[in-house]
């Protein structure tokens, strides 16, 4: 990636920043549950979402029209809202969750930008992929406390100035990902990041482009489930390149 389209991948990600920080909430719904700043009773439905009780005094609505008695929406609904706020519904660990979106949001509001290190050639660094005989699922801290399944596809060897360090990957659409840390990590930057990888050459050859380290969706607010790194992607180099921090 040369230094222009750095920066234009820079502006997409301060949109994409805007996006992360409206989230305001992520609750387990297990049983009768009240979302707090939400009306209504929440309770896990027999088709793997939820079951949402509410009067139309209540003011939630789906596609625009008042949601009145009891409605079963599937992960995924779509037109979910109270005023402007914005409802989702997932399922994690087999739970349903629901989430809530302020496009108002105290946190978007005070954003003011992504830090990070000035744009440098030398951070492209040759790589190669070794895919594991199979994809392995290895548990992984994530960012609520709790361990979960990261499926891992195999294991990038990474040419650095001081050797070479390899590092866990997993598969993200037709390229890779690897969540790192480094001795900049906790220090000038977020405790840790996020590398995407290129599709690797039919010999597994790729590049390692560590201006495009970026911040993972926790590091915006704690309602993120991020996985962290798996053990052995501690880099003992300090990577001066990638998005550093949020600026607020």
């Amino acid at each position: 990636m040369s230094e222009t389209d750095w920066q234009h991948w820079r502006t997409a990600r301060a949109e994409e920043a805007r996006g992360l920080l409206a989230l305001t909430g992520t609750y387990w719904i297990d049983g009768e549950t009240a979302v707090p700043g939400v009306p209504g009773v929440w309770q896990p439905s027999a088709a793997g979402g939820v079951e949402l009780k509410a009067v139309a005094p209540d003011g939630l609505t789906l596609a625009g029209e008042p949601i009145s008695g009891t409605v079963t929406l599937a992960p995924d609904v779509a037109g979910l809202h109270y005023g402007p706020v914005r409802l989702s519904v997932l399922v994690k660990d087999g739970l349903p969750v629901v989430r809530t979106w302020d496009p108002d949001s105290p946190a978007l509001r005070a954003f003011a930008g992504i830090d990070a290190f000035p744009y440098d050639p030398g951070w492209l660094r040759p790589a190669v992929f070794t895919p594991y005989p199979a994809e392995q699922a290895t548990a992984v801290p994530t960012a609520d406390g709790r361990e979960r399944d990261l499926v891992l596809a195999g294991e990038v060897a990474v040419i650095l100035p001081d050797g070479t360090h390899t590092l866990a990957v997993s598969r993200a659409g037709d390229g890779l990902t690897a969540q790192f840390s480094d001795l900049t990590s906790g220090e000038s930057t977020f405790k840790f990041r996020t590398l995407p990888l290129p599709a690797p050459d039919p010999d597994g050859s790729l590049v390692a482009d560590f201006n495009r380290a970026y911040l993972p969706p926790c590091a915006f607010t704690d309602h993120y489930l991020c996985f962290f790194p798996p053990a052995g992607n501690r880099l003992d180099v300090g990577v001066t390149a990638g998005e550093k921090a949020l600026l607020t």
